[in-house]
């Protein structure tokens, strides 16, 4: 029997900054061709090295709210006055393909695409959450402390959202404590490819053909 014909998986990581999201996200995308990372738009200016549809889409506000009104994205949220946000059809074009997806989101927009999944079949079928979380919140100070790049005003500004984050991680339908790094990525490649064999995203019965 052939492999089956499925759709793709969207993984949606979420935790807090220093938890180690960034570093398990290249390391599979460096392991799997067919695992892309999901590129979220933004209306802010492109910095020093970016490139327009390889780190963001760079969308003037006028198109991003033009999105907006039409009901594109997944979830989307302004920050500190730009706007950035998640193209359903991003998403969507991937995985209808058989290509499994990452979207790194933080707590709320997890929470906003998974309730548009309520009223979404694709997404329904699709959508897994994976709450990535340090071992205690003392070693998410000393990573971000070891740094070196933050300021004493934004490491405080961190573990406080962290805090907040923290409290989440039951929403989420799986976790991956980040204690050792090649430990961690071990858990979270497995879980990929054990997310690959769900039966809820197979577009078709694989044994129809043997009756």
């Amino acid at each position: 029997m052939t492999a089956p014909i499925r759709y793709g998986t969207v993984l949606i990581l979420s935790g807090p900054s220093g938890a180690g999201k960034s570093t398990l996200t290249s390391r599979a995308l460096a392991e799997f061709p067919d695992l892309s990372f999901s590129i979220s738009c933004t209306t802010r200016a492109l910095r020093g090295g970016e490139k327009d549809g390889v780190d963001y889409y760079f969308l003037s506000k006028e198109k991003f709210e033009e999105h907006i009104a039409k009901g594109d994205f997944l979830e989307y949220a302004c920050v500190h006055g730009n706007f950035y946000g998640t193209l359903r059809s991003e998403v969507a074009r991937r995985v209808e393909e058989g290509r499994d997806v990452i979207l790194d989101i933080d707590v709320q927009g997890a929470q906003k695409i998974l309730e548009r999944a309520e009223k979404d079949e694709l997404l329904a079928r699709c959508v897994e959450t994976v709450f990535i979380a340090p071992p205690s919140r003392a070693e998410l100070e000393r990573r971000l402390r070891g740094r070196g790049t933050d300021s004493e005003e934004s490491i405080a500004k961190r573990l406080g959202n962290a805090g907040r984050e923290l409290s989440c991680w039951k929403q989420y339908k799986y976790l991956v404590i980040n204690d050792d790094a090649d430990k961690a990525y071990e858990n979270f490649r497995g879980l990929i490819l054990a997310l690959r064999s769900s039966t809820k995203r197979l577009k078709e019965d694989p044994f129809h053909e043997q009756r």
